[in-house]
């Protein structure tokens, strides 16, 4: 078994992910908690290790208001997308693309970051924990780690209210693997524990896209999307709603040492 390479879905998934509501909800969140808390750190340029990145979406927004930012991807072709990008940006972006798997990450070779990002990454490594617990060997004392899943139960219940019992029973095992569907989704408290043997302490919580995925198909002939952004961000941080978010978005800092 191998980690999942995006190279034959790069622009499916540029599109899938960042060109939909879906993306529009996890950009939301996920700048709502990173900003105040990058903000927080007190540093006009942070280094930051975009883990995973792909294109690099927050890489380059990150960049563009004056960080280093390292974007590491193990697809050639997101990496590309990124280049692209990068080089149409008016503001000059301090980003260096480096094409390896996230394993091979060493402190020796790129140093320490003040903030470590793995956003969707997680989900698809064949052994999470020891990949994750390997790449905060490079992140500094008091640093941020910030790391959003793909959520198991979020999976189950979306799939019971769509009344998908016979997946359920067979634990989400199918016959043909569809390409953007996360092949080792993990449990919310799974994670939690990882970050108490971490040593991490949490920062911010947040469910993302904690109803979007489960709005019924006809929708209200003045259904308004951006209000269902600010419905999102609105419940994003409360329970029960945080645990059914499709994805789960944890920000922690490292121990001081």
């Amino acid at each position: 078994m191998q980690d999942k390479n995006f190279d034959k879905l790069s622009l499916k998934f540029a599109n899938n992910i960042y060109g939909t509501t879906k993306g529009e909800i996890r950009a939301a969140v996920l700048w709502r908690d990173l900003a105040p808390a990058l903000a927080a750190q007190g540093k006009p340029r942070l280094r930051i290790l975009d883990a995973g990145g792909g294109f690099g979406f927050l890489s380059q927004k990150f960049a563009a208001l004056g960080h280093e930012v390292v974007l590491c991807d193990i697809s050639e072709q997101m990496l590309a997308l990124a280049k692209q990008q990068i080089a149409a940006s008016q503001t000059p972006l301090s980003i260096e693309l480096v094409h390896s798997p996230i394993q091979a990450l060493t402190a020796a070779q790129y140093g320490q970051f003040d903030v470590i990002l793995c956003h969707a990454v997680a989900e698809w490594l064949i052994d999470a924990n020891t990949t994750l617990n390997g790449l905060l060997q490079l992140l500094k004392p008091n640093g941020l780690f910030s790391l959003m899943f793909y959520n198991k139960e979020a999976l189950r219940f979306h799939s019971l209210v769509s009344g998908n019992f016979d997946y359920v029973k067979r634990d989400f095992v199918v016959k043909k693997k569809v390409g953007l569907t996360p092949t080792h989704p993990l449990y919310i408290e799974d994670v939690r524990q990882w970050f108490a043997q971490w040593q991490l302490t949490m920062v911010t919580q947040s469910g993302v896209r904690v109803i979007n995925d489960y709005l019924k198909k006809h929708l209200p002939p003045d259904f308004d999307t951006q209000q269902l952004i600010e419905m999102e961000l609105a419940y994003s941080q409360r329970e029960p709603y945080l645990s059914l978010g499709r994805y789960v978005h944890f920000l922690a800092q490292s121990p001081t040492k």
